[in-house]
């Protein structure tokens, strides 16, 4: 598994940085911040427009990929908060035959709609960039508190704790990248990850009402197990 993790990224950091280097070669850096797709670009140059539009179709069946596995994991999380009492029962809901959370695979489909509509897509973009790194940079940082009980991890961090601090650096440094580049887009994205902490304490008062003694059995609760 390290091995395959090492290798999967350093593969997709040669990808990235190739790409990149090919796109300034051929526009130069004037004609990079001239467009918004500048990879149809340099296609465009190399193939005219047969080029690109194979370009095109084949980001579209890559962002069709992306979206798949954001179908298979997002809801599971819903899924999972709804098992702990810190969400609606109903979308801890599971299939009886196929055994996928379907409420919560609804709920976000619903909610991935309502965002489309909401916006473009570079500030979609934006509302996540600085939440997704902010969550990447604290992960790492639990290492940190790990290590400091004392706690035997089932996992070796290689150069640990210069390498984690970088990693834990470079998340904030993006974080601060996107909020010094688009300050309104980062501030709302950063806003709607806050609403979650209300809503966090509200789901935990009325467990907590839920588990006490004098509170009534719910028959049918969800059984985090399935």
């Amino acid at each position: 598994m390290p091995r395959a993790l090492l290798l999967g990224v350093a593969g997709v950091v040669v990808l990235y940085v190739s790409v990149n280097v090919v796109c300034v070669r051929a526009l130069g850096p004037g004609g990079l911040a001239a467009t918004t797709t500048p990879a149809s670009t340099v296609m465009r140059l190399a193939l005219g427009e047969r080029g690109a539009a194979l370009l095109a179709l084949g980001i579209a069946f890559s962002t069709v990929g992306f979206l798949a596995q954001g179908i298979l994991t997002a809801p599971r999380v819903y899924y999972a908060m709804a098992a702990d009492g810190l969400f609606f029962r109903a979308v801890g809901y599971l299939h009886p035959r196929t055994r996928v959370p379907v409420v919560a695979i609804a709920l976000q489909g619903l909610v991935a709609v309502v965002i489309a509509l909401a916006g473009r897509y570079e500030q979609i973009l934006n509302y996540v960039v600085s939440v997704d790194f902010i969550a990447m940079g604290l992960t790492a940082t639990g290492l940190f508190v790990f290590r400091g009980r004392g706690e035997v991890a089932s996992f070796r961090a290689p150069g640990h704790p210069w390498t984690t601090l970088f990693f834990v650096l470079s998340c904030w440094a993006v974080v601060a990248s996107a909020v010094f580049a688009h300050p309104g887009d980062t501030v709302i994205g950063l806003g709607l990850m806050a609403a979650g902490l209300p809503a966090y304490f509200f789901w935990k008062g009325r467990r907590a009402v839920t588990a006490s003694p004098d509170a009534p059995s719910t028959p049918g609760a969800v059984d985090r197990r399935e």
